[in-house]
Parts: structure tokens; C-alpha cells; sequence
């Protein structure tokens, strides 16, 4: 089932680092930002993660939580947030099940080569669990700064 804006996600379960178990209900009355990404330690993911770390005080105190997405495994993950020191938790959907629900997984030309890759993305969910808004094929530079913008605005009309 795709993810449409201004519907209720559909049903969902993932293990994330922390020994956390995230659902679709599992955040209600939070905002939830899930943000997609291609992999751990490399560049842009890294800066990626950073920027949402430097800024995850500003998300909390608007309301937000926070969750990283890829396809990396939980060692991956562990290893990745420990030395970032990300303060917030990474989900492993390591199945692809998340990543195939909200359409990020694209076929990408690298090397010369097709591979299956994982485009960018960021989904902002409401505290009532219906999408409120989406990032796609996004490019790193400022994209934090208007999520946090958009999860201040979702606190206003809430």
C-alpha cells in the first residue's frame, strides 16, 4: 500500500537501535519524522545525520521525534550512531518492508552500473498518524532547516 499525503500511513513494524520498536501507532500524539537514507558512513548520509543531530533539541522541543531509515543492519547502525553520536534512533529495515511502503527505493546509475538504491527522503507524520508532508529525491544542504520548519508549523495548527 503507497503512502499518500494527508492519509493515515498504513501499518508498520520496525526494530530500531536503542532496542526500540517503532509502529505506525507506536508515536501517536508525537510528530514523527522518518528520514530515508542511502547508507551508512558515507558523505552525504553522514552529513545528513549530523545536521538532524545538531538540530534534534529544536525537533524534541517542538514536539518531534526523530527516526533514520535505511537498509543497513543493526551493527551498522550501532556503530554509525556511536560514533556520530546521534541522539536519536536509526531503524534497520534491513527487508526493505519501510522502504518499499513509502516508495524509496529506485533504480540509480552508479559506476556506470544499475543498482537499487535508496533515494533521499524525509516524511513528516502528524501526531494524529496521517502524513502531513513529504521530501523526495532531496539534496542535503538546508533540507533540515525546512523540515524543522515544517514540524513548527504542524505544532501551530495542532
Amino acid at each position: 500500500m503507497a503512502i499518500v499525503v494527508n492519509k493515515p500511513i498504513p501499518e508498520f513494524e520496525a526494530n530500531a537501535t536503542g532496542g526500540i520498536r517503532v509502529t505506525n501507532t507506536s508515536h501517536n500524539g508525537a510528530v514523527l519524522v522518518l528520514y530515508f537514507y542511502p547508507k551508512d558512513n558515507t558523505p552525504g548520509c553522514t552529513t545528513e545525520a549530523m545536521q538532524f543531530r545538531d538540530k534534534y533539541k529544536d525537533f524534541v522541543k517542538a514536539g518531534a521525534q526523530v527516526f533514520g531509515v535505511s537498509r543497513d543492519n543493526m551493527k551498522s547502525h550501532d556503530e554509525f550512531k556511536t560514533k556520530l553520536e546521534l541522539p536519536f534512533e536509526l531503524i534497520a529495515d534491513t527487508e526493505e518492508k519501510m522502504c518499499h511502503m513509502f516508495g524509496v527505493v529506485k533504480n540509480k546509475i552508479m559506476y556506470g552500473k544499475k543498482v537499487k538504491g535508496i533515494e533521499r527522503s524525509t516524511f513528516l507524520i502528524g501526531a494524529d498518524g496521517v502524513l502531513k508532508q513529504e521530501w523526495r529525491g532531496l539534496k542535503v544542504p538546508g533540507h533540515v532547516d525546512e523540515v524543522l520548519k515544517a514540524v513548527k508549523a504542524q505544532k501551530k495548527a495542532a
